[in-house]
């Protein structure tokens, strides 16, 4: 008898996509799965849409975030496999089928699994397909790595109600970074299987693109600071990724030293720095290569040098701030 599967779907203001999210899930080949979505008390018209497909609906009273709604869903399943993902997030046909075969070859009692995003997004446009092969790179470097996305994690039912489940008391974000460090602690062993995927629709712009590398940056450092690990290779907050930082900010320190000075040997550390970053990142640069080819690789790697590092430098900033001023409001 195939274990039955618990997809859960926190939702909040998702009508722009739950529905293909709740197609994509019902189109799933494997056999027997529930959908348990939890609506975070939505002000759109999410729950008429959710109310079109085979699912169970769960309405929160109010707004209680998406922790809350992941457990609220947990409590609600009846699946020995809790499979999460967001209301922006596609499901591949054989996804279920490739998360069941992979915990056949794990201790569900000691393992927790997660999957990542596709290389190329559901959107086409150049700023959603560098944020879906940044992630997927970067969530796959490591097979037991140092976190689990919600937006592709399967954990036992019983596991997961020993955990005590999500933090409900935590920042909006990285709710599954908590998550996993609890998991980890407690002797859980955390495996990537870059088979488990899901695609997922960013419609970015720059702006979005932007805002997102800075909330992101500001709620991670805050979270590493009080961690005490801001320096470890985490995931998307990879060492790759802080050396991207470095080099930023080392070259415009160059330039703004040799237009003071006229030291021309600063200049020749511009490109030996460009070197050793490019050398530090090119796996991601082939990765982006592999996606899309060499000229979107070019284009990609030019906004991950040179303008992508603002906004990630500029959440970390606030961060520090916020975490040794507390009494400043920021």
């Amino acid at each position: 008898m195939e274990t039955y599967i618990s997809i859960i779907i926190p939702n909040y203001n998702g009508s722009a996509t739950i529905g293909r999210c709740l197609a994509a899930a019902s189109s799933s080949r494997y056999a027997p799965f529930e959908i348990v979505v939890v609506d975070d008390s939505s002000t759109d018209d999410s729950a008429e849409i959710i109310g079109r497909y085979p699912c169970r609906l769960i309405r929160l009273n109010k707004r209680s975030g998406a922790s809350s709604a992941r457990n609220a869903g947990a409590r609600n399943s009846t699946g020995g496999i809790l499979f999460f993902i967001d209301s922006d997030c596609l499901i591949q046909v054989d996804t279920l089928a490739i998360l069941k075969t992979a915990f056949d070859r794990h201790d569900r009692s000691t393992t927790v699994l997660g999957g990542t995003y596709t290389a190329l997004p559901d959107d086409n446009d150049f700023f959603s397909t560098f944020q879906s092969i940044f992630v997927s790179y970067f969530e796959t470097k490591e097979r037991e790595p140092d976190y689990l996305a919600t937006h592709a994690l399967a954990i036992d039912s019983a596991v997961f109600k020993k955990s005590g489940g999500f933090s409900e008391d935590f920042f909006p974000i990285l709710e599954d970074v908590e998550f996993s460090h609890r998991l980890r602690r407690a002797g859980y062993r955390l495996v990537m299987d870059p088979r488990i995927l899901v695609r997922h629709v960013f419609r970015f712009t720059l702006l979005k693109s932007l805002r997102n590398a800075f909330r992101k940056s500001m709620f991670w450092t805050l979270y590493s600071l009080r961690a005490g690990d801001l320096l470890s290779d985490s995931g998307t907050a990879s060492r790759e990724l802080k050396i991207n930082g470095l080099s930023f900010v080392l070259i415009i320190s160059f330039v703004a030293v040799f237009l003071f000075s006229r030291e021309r040997l600063l200049l020749l550390l511009v490109p030996l720095t460009c070197l050793i970053n490019a050398a530090v990142n090119s796996g991601l640069v082939s990765a982006f290569s592999r996606a899309r080819g060499s000229f979107f690789a070019l284009v990609a790697t030019a906004y991950y040098v040179l303008l992508y590092p603002l906004p990630v430098l500029a959440g970390a900033i606030v961060a520090v701030m916020r975490h040794f001023l507390r009494g400043v409001r920021i």
